[in-house]
């Protein structure tokens, strides 16, 4: 590895030491630092990059804690031993050559089945330019300054009244948070009240970016089963009664779709009281339910003051908004502050203040409404053409909301091998058994909708992805 792969931009909106933690991050997950592979002193660094020390040693403390990094005293630092390159690669975006690669996204249109785009067709650009071109115009010198690392009061105190509303959970703006997307919150929780080595639950299938993320930041991640009423809370303490945290995604869960039971709620929040454990709920698609009244959130029930709730703009904008938010307990909020600040860290002012207006001016409500009618519509076109074509080689999970549908089949049909063929057919779709982190028996293909548009272009689609299986 070159010092040019640690090059810094000091005109960039990030700070320094994290694009000096990003360029390590990503020179480990392309190969170019290897496992046990010595970096350089911090003196050394600083010197060579024209950095201050402290900024070098901000990033490297950071790279320690989530386990990219090991200090070894006088010996020096390291890159860590025991770091899998295929899941850095995985969780840093990098595709390890050994690993089958997805088609790389257009620039124009989304991929068939992609997974975590909304409908790009339905996005309200015009309405959102207009917006922000407003708070261009209007914007003062203040605007030029650093960003509240908390996020602007304004877009707080639009979601502190759009939860309380929409998930029915009781928050002030002082509570919430602004991140730079989901795995940024994530980060958040991690340094600001966990500890490396912790133990935790997380759903077993589940999102396997956000898995891989928590254990290359040096957490213990004990698998939580998943069945149809959601999280078995009483397997997963049996498994690891002692656990200091649970991942969830009780309204929606990721990736098959059912929803945590009332039982099972009061379950899990009685295990987070009775042990003093942190309950990480991700309101996973809660907005797009297209069968019977929405669930409210579980941080509603959450009277202990245990449960973090986490959203993201990503799904219901566009993901290039890199927006995503964090409800912490009252009790919690200035160790949070302390720690956003210490990091550094703040989205833009323009997004958010454009955002804060889309809430406030109610087009964000009736933008949900246009798209859960849109996606509703959607999702019919893949299943009848799932239906017509290979109907009876699938069994189809239709549950009562998402932006996915999940088809399983028999593990005879190697899910991974049909995931290749149909990739290299140019279908962007994923493997079942991969959100697993235990072997499984399990086999199924993860297939998105949300942007087909016809009937017709389902059913080619569709027509594509039979010529897989028959391969």
């Amino acid at each position: 590895m070159s010092r040019a792969d640690l090059h810094t931009d000091r005109r960039s909106e990030t700070p320094l030491y994290r694009q000096l933690y990003d360029r390590f991050r990503d020179n480990i997950a392309a190969g170019r630092l290897q496992p046990g592979d010595r970096v350089p002193s911090v003196r050394g660094l600083a010197s060579e990059l024209n950095l201050s020390r402290g900024t070098v040693e901000l990033a490297y403390q950071v790279l320690i804690s989530e386990g990219y990094l090991l200090a070894r005293g006088a010996a020096g630092t390291v890159v860590s031993p025991q770091l899998i390159p295929q899941r850095i690669a995985r969780a840093v975006g990098h595709h390890a050559d050994s690993q089958p690669q997805e088609p790389a996204p257009s620039s124009e249109t989304p991929l068939p089945f992609q997974l975590g785009l909304p409908a790009l067709d339905a996005v309200p650009v015009r309405l959102w330019r207009r917006l922000m071109t407003r708070h261009l115009r209007e914007s003062s010198v203040s605007a030029l300054d650093y960003p509240d690392p908390q996020g602007r009061r304004d877009l707080r105190n639009a979601l502190a009244a759009y939860l309380g509303v929409s998930r029915g959970i009781d928050c002030d703006a002082d509570q919430i948070f602004i991140t730079a997307g989901y795995r940024e919150a994530l980060r958040l929780i991690r340094h600001a009240l966990l500890r490396t080595g912790d133990c935790g639950w997380f759903e077993e299938p589940g999102y396997f970016k956000a898995r891989d993320m928590l254990q290359l930041a040096g957490l213990s991640l004990v698998p939580a089963p998943v069945d149809a009423n959601g999280l078995d809370v009483s397997a997963a303490r049996e498994r690891a009664e002692n656990a200091r945290f649970a991942v969830v995604t009780p309204s929606h869960q990721s990736p098959t779709g059912v929803s945590l039971s009332l039982p099972r709620r009061l379950a899990l929040l009685e295990w987070a009281v009775d042990n003093a454990s942190w309950i990480i709920e991700d309101d996973y698609d809660s907005e797009y339910r297209y069968q019977g009244r929405p669930i409210p959130a579980l941080k509603s029930l959450d009277s202990q003051g245990r449960v973090l709730y986490t959203g993201t703009f990503s799904k219901v904008l566009f993901p290039g908004l890199r927006l995503a938010y964090l409800v912490v307990p009252r009790s919690e909020v200035e160790r949070f502050r302390d720690t956003v600040t210490l990091s550094g860290s703040g989205c833009s002012d323009l997004p958010q203040s454009t955002l804060a207006d889309f809430i406030n001016q109610g087009h964000f409500a009736r933008h949900l409404r246009r798209m859960r009618a849109l996606y509703s519509q959607r999702r019919a076109y893949l299943r009848q053409a799932l239906e017509a074509q290979l109907g009876d080689r699938i069994d189809i999970d239709l549950q009562a909301g998402g932006m996915h549908l999940l088809v399983r089949f028999d593990n005879k049909n190697n899910d991974l091998e049909i995931a290749r063929r149909a990739r290299s057919r140019g279908l962007s779709v994923q493997a079942f058994s991969t959100w697993f982190q235990d072997h499984t028996d399990q086999a199924g293909l993860i297939l998105g909708f949300t942007n087909i548009v016809t009937a017709e272009e389902a059913a080619q689609h569709v027509g594509d992805l039979k010529a897989a299986f028959d391969d």
